[in-house]
């Protein structure tokens, strides 16, 4: 049987409850088989991250760690950037050749992806569909699946929207909260938070 594997990319800095929900609800939704979560090395929009690659790739193994239907990917921190999303899915699709991808994203990333690299391209096939979070605070009445359709013809036709809860946080939020000493206990797993104080990162010392 052809496998069906959700993607879930993203920086992860740090991984969080919002990152867990979404990849749940997809999971279901979708009825896939598994999970990808796929830690960006060097995104190209962003100069440097919070953390070291192998910070993220242990914060990640350790919240995903109780899903057997939950893997992570190496495939964008074991190459040189920068990294594009559209090498990053051929790559996939050579290591999962008979499978069938569903890119995740939150309705925000769906609606910047005509500036992405090369987005024609990347969905000019049926083998790649796009699973769509409504995220509150972007406008969610005008969010269009058909809405780049002038700019990506071929995307519309392999896009669903997904009915996952929506759930407010970034991990912007949750590094601001740390920073200011306040509490994101129930927006990231406690395995996480000692994690983060026990090596000092986001500047959080143990103690």
């Amino acid at each position: 049987m052809k496998q069906r594997l959700g993607i879930l990319g993203g920086t992860f800095d740090p991984p969080h409850y919002a990152h867990l929900i979404l990849a749940q609800h997809a999971y279901e939704e979708l009825e896939l088989d598994r999970v990808l979560f796929v830690p960006a090395g060097v995104p190209p929009h962003k100069q440097v991250t919070r953390t070291t690659v192998e910070d993220r790739v242990n914060m990640i193994n350790m919240a995903i760690a109780d899903n057997e239907r939950f893997e992570l990917s190496r495939v964008e921190i074991d190459r040189p950037g920068p990294h594009y999303t559209i090498d990053t899915i051929r790559i996939l699709h050579d290591q999962f050749p008979q499978a069938e991808l569903f890119f995740i994203m939150g309705g925000d990333v769906y609606r910047d992806l005509p500036n992405w690299e090369r987005p024609q391209e990347l969905f000019a096939t049926a083998k790649l569909a796009v699973a769509v979070m409504r995220r509150p605070g972007f406008g969610n009445p005008d969010l269009r699946l058909d809405m780049h359709h002038d700019v990506i013809p071929d995307l519309e036709k392999n896009a669903v929207l997904l009915n996952s809860p929506l759930v407010e946080f970034s991990s912007t939020d949750i590094v601001e909260r740390l920073l200011q000493g306040k509490s994101v206990r129930y927006m990231v797993p406690d395995n996480i938070l000692q994690y983060i104080a026990q090596h000092g990162l986001y500047k959080v010392k143990n103690g």
